[in-house]
């Protein structure tokens, strides 16, 4: 084995023990994610918010520094904070008996975290329509950017989910990259009508085929957190559910014509209609139709809002580990196939 191969193998299982170590050890950004009570009347009434996340206040914490303010529609709505602790605050406020809108969004100011928001946190019930009277006005304290650290970014759908990006989305990449080798394999093939070319295409459609199965599980536990459902009418999807069972069926193609010389052209035929497809399937029809995923249809990516800093410097790794991975499992299965070959020809 030549230095360089030692190199990138042992390279990216440093990359992919890197990815797991400090994937999952990495903090979360704080963020709030339920109050109560949810259904508000006007009157004075005690609340609650919850984060996740990096704690925004000490053990015992000071209510020194911390704001607590409500918005509805543009005017803003003071309260006074009982009880700080380091993912929880109390507070009191009186509702007012008129607001430009019963829903009510909450901004929290800390010290030490920043401005943590949460959207129609509370509701309130038979509040006329109007201008908030002055005397519960607030006025909003200037934003502060604090230093969070190596953190994750928080997304109030995605929370702690946001780490699966680590696994998730290398794995579709690394299944991309080696149904390319394998796609100019089969091109090469019907050019030169070599095996060695049919060895290649075969053994990048059974590698391939691994990592896209692990992207649909990874996929499905995803879609099972964040949009409440194991499976969704999604073109991105369907169309990764299609682009397997389509090289699926290359494999089957495969075994019902191992006796046939000519197995090895029809094969690099189907490979190349399956990677067409794979490209149009996954890259061109979800960016034409609404889809839940990031990137698609007018909703933005992650590098667009949430791909910061510390997310980027364990997400490149990630790529490049399961990049390693996937070709060092594609040389393995290549070498099976010569090797069976050789002995078959004896």
């Amino acid at each position: 084995m030549s230095n360089w191969n030692v190199l990138w193998k042992f390279g990216g299982i440093l990359l992919l023990a890197y990815v797991i170590v400090v994937g999952f050890g990495t903090p979360l950004q704080p963020g709030l994610v339920e109050a109560s009570p949810d259904r508000l009347v006007p009157g004075p009434v005690t609340l609650e918010l919850h984060a996740v996340g990096q704690p925004f206040a000490d053990e015992v914490g000071s209510t020194d520094g911390h704001r607590l303010i409500l918005r509805s529609g543009t005017d803003l709505i003071d309260t006074r904070l009982i009880e700080v602790a380091p993912h929880r605050v109390q507070a009191e406020v009186t509702i007012p008996e008129q607001m430009p809108s019963p829903a009510l969004d909450a901004f929290l100011f800390t010290p030490a975290t920043g401005t943590l928001f949460l959207g129609n946190a509370f509701f309130v019930e038979g509040a006329g329509s109007g201008p908030v009277a002055d005397e519960f006005k607030a006025k909003a304290p200037d934003e502060r950017s604090p230093d969070l650290g190596f953190s994750f970014p928080y997304q109030p759908n995605i929370m702690e989910s946001i780490r699966n990006l680590l696994w998730h989305v290398p794995m579709w990449f690394a299944m991309f990259f080696v149904m390319g080798i394998g796609f100019v394999a089969s091109l090469m093939q019907l050019r030169t009508d070599r095996i060695e070319w049919d060895h290649r295409g075969e053994a990048a459609v059974r590698t391939g085929l691994v990592f896209g199965l692990l992207g649909l599980a990874t996929g499905s536990l995803w879609a099972r957190w964040t949009w409440g459902a194991w499976w969704v009418s999604d073109p991105q999807l369907n169309g990764a559910l299609v682009t397997v069972l389509l090289y699926t069926g290359y494999l089957i193609l495969r075994a019902a014509m191992s006796d046939d010389e000519r197995v090895g052209r029809l094969s690099a035929v189907y490979n190349v209609f399956a990677f067409v497809m794979l490209v149009i399937l996954l890259m061109v029809l979800p960016r034409y139709t609404e889809s839940l995923h990031p990137g698609k249809d007018g909703n933005p990516g992650f590098n667009s809002y949430d791909l910061d800093n510390s997310l980027r410097a364990v997400f490149y790794p990630a790529v490049i580990g399961w990049g390693a991975l996937c070709y060092w499992m594609y040389t393995l299965r290549l070498r099976m196939n010569r090797a069976e070959h050789r002995l078959l020809t004896k």
